[in-house]
C-alpha cells in the first residue's frame, strides 16, 4: 500500500506529526471497541501495511510488530461493552479513538481517522476518511494495530468466560457463537442493547 494522497498533501504542507486513527469491534455483540493512534515516519515506513481486514491473523500480528518498532508514536484505547450500552457504539467509537489520539506524545500536527464522522474536539486539525483504511497508510496502519489488540484482549477474556469461543470469533455473530449465547446465555461482556443478546434477554424475561 502506498502513501495515500491526502498524507501526501500534508508532508508536502511540512507537516510531519500526521497521525492516522481507526477502530475494531464496531460490529461485535461482546467486547470493547478498540481504537489506535498511529504516527509514521514517512522515511522509514513498516512492511506489509494495509486494510487489515484484507490481512490474515499471521500477517496482521507481523504488521503490527514492525508498526509499533518503526512508528514515530502509537497509541490504543478500549471502551467496554457497559459503555457501548449506555452511549451507543457510534459515541463510543468515537470516544475510543479520541482517547487514543490524546494518548500520543507531543507534536500531533494532523489527525486523520477512517469513516465519516470526527470524534470530539481533541485541539488537532483532524478530518475524517471515508474507506480511510485503504486510502491513508497511518490509518491502515492504525487499523492492524486496533485490530490486533482486540484479537488479543478476545483472546484473554476466553479465559475468563469460557464455552463462548471468543478466542475464535472474537465476539462477532457467527453461528457458533449465538448458538453459544443461546446455550449460556450472555455473560458480562456481552453488548445487551445489540439485537441478538436484547432479544434472548427479552426471551428470558417473558418466557418466549
Amino acid at each position: 500500500m502506498k502513501i495515500g494522497e491526502r498524507e501526501q498533501q500534508l508532508l508536502a504542507a511540512g507537516l510531519s506529526g500526521i497521525a492516522g486513527c481507526d477502530e475494531a469491534g464496531r460490529g461485535a455483540l461482546a467486547g470493547p471497541v478498540v481504537a489506535a493512534a498511529v504516527v509514521l515516519d514517512y522515511d522509514s515506513l513498516p512492511r506489509g501495511i494495509s486494510d487489515s481486514k484484507q490481512l490474515t491473523p499471521a500477517q496482521r500480528e507481523a504488521a503490527a510488530v514492525q508498526i509499533r518498532e518503526l512508528a514515530i508514536a502509537w497509541s490504543t484505547a478500549a471502551i467496554d461493552a457497559g459503555t457501548i450500552d449506555r452511549d451507543n457504539i457510534l459515541n463510543a467509537s468515537l470516544a475510543a479513538m479520541n482517547k487514543a489520539v490524546l494518548a500520543l506524545p507531543a507534536g500531533l500536527e494532523h489527525v486523520l481517522v477512517d469513516g465519516n464522522r470526527l470524534p470530539p474536539d481533541n485541539g488537532f486539525p483532524t478530518e475524517a476518511i471515508v474507506k480511510g483504511d485503504s486510502r491513508a497508510l497511518c490509518i491502515a496502519a492504525a487499523s492492524i494495530l486496533a485490530k490486533v489488540e482486540r484479537d488479543a484482549l478476545m483472546c484473554s477474556l476466553a479465559g475468563e468466560h469460557r464455552g463462548y469461543g471468543f478466542e475464535v470469533h472474537k465476539g462477532y455473530p457467527t453461528s457458533e457463537h449465538i448458538a453459544a449465547l443461546r446455550r449460556l446465555g450472555p455473560c458480562p461482556e456481552h453488548r445487551r442493547s445489540y439485537a441478538p443478546v436484547r432479544g434472548l434477554l427479552q426471551e428470558e424475561l417473558f418466557g418466549c
